[in-house]
């Protein structure tokens, strides 16, 4: 996913990693249990472990009612809890009862399976509550209502009749205008530029979306009363965020520069949201030797190409080369290209018949060039759909084709979006053995697997000549300025500007790209996720393949990295290589 997409909270447009809502409905400090003693009782017996798995998921689905609905449990339609500060500090206090409940599950009660899934529900936990609790994201930064507020689900996905959909999505809107003066009074100014402008975008997108998409897409159906409803509803909808919009629009004047975690709070970031622990001056390391070897790669390709022509203008004459027919109609082809290369060459188990189609973006949800819209766990029969957006039609005809993704690249995010990267994932982690697993997928889990599938089709020999490759390493490049715009907008001072210069210098960005590329570091500062997730799977094969014959292990390897769902990496190398103390990366 190359572009932030209105719905980034990690974002999440795949459909199985969810992220916290942070307004749930307040519970008593008593809250009861279904299935467990108290957190002061002894807890040792493995059936009730099972049974707190259960409370735990459901527990989670009626504090984030939307992460619910997008997994496929529509009892939820409609629900947004009210937003309310008190209420955030509700959930963070359930969260800490809950990891406490989880921590009394002592390893000898408990299998071998359940000590990992016990693992992984508190490795859930803490990423909830460093962005809830730690970084405080609610009351700084308007991004984190975006997602939450976002009906997209209602009108896109065919999971009940237009009917049902509509009904739903009229008691959503309502709940819409009801929570945002909440949302409103919880985001403290003055905040950082670049939040305020994110946030402008997306209240006004989405108060747009309310006003025009949303009612066309539900044109005609049911009667007048309920076409009345619709308009109502939709309409209190965009005046309440709109309003909020307007308000942040009112505050640019007193912006202020990047609000930057610090060391300290970044290094938390790293432990409680991936589990990873590693001195961030060791991270940059990693991530500098691989952004050279990439960039030499790339050098070492051009001169094949073209031989004595600047890097840039190489990289731009080999995007210059669109997919036949468009992006649409040349996406649909990768993705049979692909699933071919995938099967011929054993490069991953596909173990259902599950298949991703290819669609234009709808027009409400064009900010991001390509994505992925993936069902639930708990939907049945419904299919993944694979956005791509066309080129503003009030762009220049030269603006157009500049935005259409040469056919090399946009061959390695169709790699990325489905075959073997996001929509495989997904696959395989609806069939994981632990509840946990098949819901909550991470971030550097997702990106990093997805990210990792690129180099890997390239490295198994996905077509084979320069110009694919070039597509590759540009899409790696982009990535590592990333990570590196992370680490340095949080730890070391970096300015937005000086960010946007590595995009166009160092991934080869044009200057509206690189911009928005700069100024998403400074709200969404796991975007490092990407290369850091690539970097560990690739650490993890070598060191698992070692002792299993190298490469012809790989299919073993990736079907045995996907069973477990995606937990934090460092979770799952203890567990693929039980004893081993090495280096994550």
């Amino acid at each position: 996913m190359q572009a932030l997409p209105l719905h980034w909270l990690i974002p999440c447009v795949l459909g199985v990693c969810a992220l916290p809502i942070g307004c749930a409905r307040p519970s008593p400090a008593n809250e009861p249990s279904r299935a467990n003693p108290r957190p002061d009782s002894p807890v040792h017996a493995e059936s009730s472990w099972i049974a707190f798995v259960d409370e735990f998921v459901e527990a989670y689905f009626e504090a984030n009612p939307t992460v619910a609905v997008e997994k496929g449990r529509h009892e939820f339609d409609g629900v947004l809890p009210d937003c309310s500060e008190s209420s955030i500090k509700a959930e963070i206090a359930r969260l800490k009862r809950m990891r406490e409940r989880a921590l009394a599950f002592e390893a000898p009660t408990l299998t071998k399976d359940q000590q990992f899934e016990r693992d992984y529900v508190v490795s859930r936990i803490d990423n909830d509550l460093f962005w809830l609790d730690v970084a405080k994201v609610p009351f700084r930064n308007p991004s984190h209502y975006i997602e939450v507020l976002n009906p997209s689900v209602y009108v896109v996905r065919q999971y009940a009749s237009p009917e049902v959909r509509l009904r739903a999505f009229i008691k959503y809107a309502e709940s819409v205008a009801r929570v945002a003066p909440n949302i409103r009074k919880n985001l403290r100014t003055p905040m950082p530029t670049t939040y305020l402008k994110y946030g402008i975008a997306g209240f006004n997108g989405l108060a747009d979306f309310y006003r025009k998409d949303a009612r066309l897409a539900f044109d005609g159906v049911g009667d007048a009363a309920v076409q009345r409803e619709l308009v109502q509803s939709s309409e209190a909808a965009a005046v309440a965020l709109a309003s909020i919009a307007s308000w942040l629009e009112a505050e640019l004047p007193s912006g202020t520069g990047p609000e930057p975690l610090g060391p300290v709070r970044y290094a938390q970031m790293l432990k409680m949201t991936e589990g990873v622990e590693i001195p961030v001056a060791a991270l940059e390391a990693a991530c500098r030797a691989d952004l050279e070897r990439n960039l030499a790669a790339l050098r070492a390709e051009c001169e094949k190409i073209a031989p004595g022509v600047p890097v840039a203008e190489c990289v731009e004459r080999v995007a210059a080369k669109k997919p036949k027919g468009g992006a649409v109609a040349g996406a649909r082809d990768h993705l049979v290209e692909l699933h071919r290369f995938v099967v011929d060459h054993d490069i991953v188990t596909i173990p259902g018949p599950e298949k991703a189609e290819v669609a234009e973006a709808p027009a409400f949800n064009r900010q991001n060039f390509a994505y992925i819209e993936i069902p639930g766990p708990y939907e049945k029969n419904l299919p993944s759909v694979y956005y791509i957006a066309p080129p503003d039609p009030a762009w220049s005809k030269a603006e157009q084709d500049a935005y259409v993704r040469g056919d090399s690249a946009l061959l390695f995010t169709s790699v990325h979006e489905v075959w073997p990267g996001h929509f495989l994932q997904y696959v395989h982690a609806t069939r994981a053995k632990s509840p946990i697993g098949r819901l909550f997928v991470g971030y550097a889990f997702a990106e990093g697997w997805a990210h990792y599938s690129e180099e890997m089709m390239w490295e198994k020999g996905l077509r084979g000549d320069p110009e694919t490759h070039i597509g590759q390493l540009t899409n790696a490049l982009l990535r590592s300025v990333r990570m590196l715009s992370s680490i340095g907008l949080h730890t070391k001072g970096m300015t937005v500007e000086q960010s946007e210069q590595m995009f166009r210098e160092l991934a080869f960005q044009d200057a509206g790209n690189a911009r928005q590329q700069a100024s998403r570091g400074t709200y969404d500062p796991g975007y490092l996720n990407y290369t850091l997730g690539k970097l560990m799977i690739r650490k993890l094969r070598s060191d698992w393949c070692a002792s299993r014959g190298g490469e012809t292990a790989w299919k073993e390897f990736h079907d045995t990295l996907l069973s477990y769902g995606g937990p934090p990496l460092p979770l799952v190398r203890r567990a693929m290589l039980p004893g081993n103390t090495g280096p994550v990366l």
